[in-house]
């Protein structure tokens, strides 16, 4: 009579990823069978580090710089992935508003599936789409002729801030499609954040030549600690506290958002 539990207790985990795994594969599926999204998320960034890579690469040479090394092909290319990682996972959402209308969800949870597990599937693949970009706009990069000190290092560090900066939005972009569920808000929040965030912070422009003000607004903004830690894992000299602090308050970010998914998640289900 006391080992059921127990044996139960040391199997849910193990379900839940099981779950978190099939229910991953089929969006990385519809994925694959349509990777013209995925193209498409790539355009804007291409062009903002081909175009405006060229246009404002006389930027370094302002007084203040503090990122002259190296030139704004390297500077620019952080920020252009956490970028993508913000626009693209801002749109996370919409693959539940998508399964809601197809009635696809009602038969999710009429199904064994794990409640948690289809959270965690939606921010799997947003991490999963964003690692793919991220690295093809790194390659870019790089044939571009950007040179990056860190190394295999810095780029692998940078994906990895790339991908918690995806948790983050993805469960934020979630948690609203679930408590809204309307496409029109889930639209209008989208387009409210992603455009300030990606201002207020130093993905285009070092914070050394901006209004004070600005920079105070960046130290509490999760686009500014992962395109900090990104272009710190690049240098050749790195801050190791600089970095670890930043991937620390993106990693207990990703961890909060990733909770307040799941209750929106609980909420849906008490209203559906």
């Amino acid at each position: 009579m006391t080992t059921a539990p127990t044996r139960f207790a040391s199997s849910a985990p193990l379900t839940v990823i099981t779950h978190s795994a099939l229910l991953t594969g089929r969006l990385l599926r519809s994925l694959r069978r349509m990777p013209t999204f995925l193209v498409i998320g790539l355009v804007q960034p291409v062009i903002w580090l081909l175009l405006f890579g060229q246009l404002f690469r006389s930027v370094v040479n302002l007084p203040g710089f503090t990122h002259a090394d190296g030139g704004f092909l390297q500077f620019l290319t952080p920020g252009v992935v956490m970028m993508t990682a913000l626009f693209s996972s801002a749109w996370a959402g919409m693959t539940y508003l998508q399964d809601i209308d197809r009635g696809v969800m009602d038969r999710m949870l009429t199904s064994p599936a794990g409640r948690a597990a289809l959270v965690i599937a939606t921010m799997a693949y947003q991490a999963i789409q964003t690692l793919i970009q991220s690295l093809i706009i790194v390659a870019i990069a790089l044939l571009a002729g950007a040179r990056f000190p860190g190394g295999a290092a810095g780029v692998a560090v940078t994906l990895l801030a790339a991908v918690l900066l995806s948790l983050i939005f993805s469960a934020l972009s979630g948690a609203v499609a679930l408590l809204t569920r309307q496409q029109a808000t889930l639209i209008a929040i989208s387009q409210f954040t992603t455009l300030p965030l990606m201002f207020l912070s130093s993905a285009v422009i070092d914070l050394a030549l901006v209004p004070a003000w600005v920079g105070h607004v960046a130290d509490y903004n999760p686009m500014e600690w992962a395109v900090t830690a990104a272009r710190e894992a690049m240098l050749a000299h790195i801050d190791w506290s600089t970095l670890w602090a930043h991937l620390g308050l993106l990693a207990a970010t990703a961890l909060v958002m990733g909770l307040m998914s799941m209750h929106a998640f609980r909420v849906y289900r008490k209203a559906a």
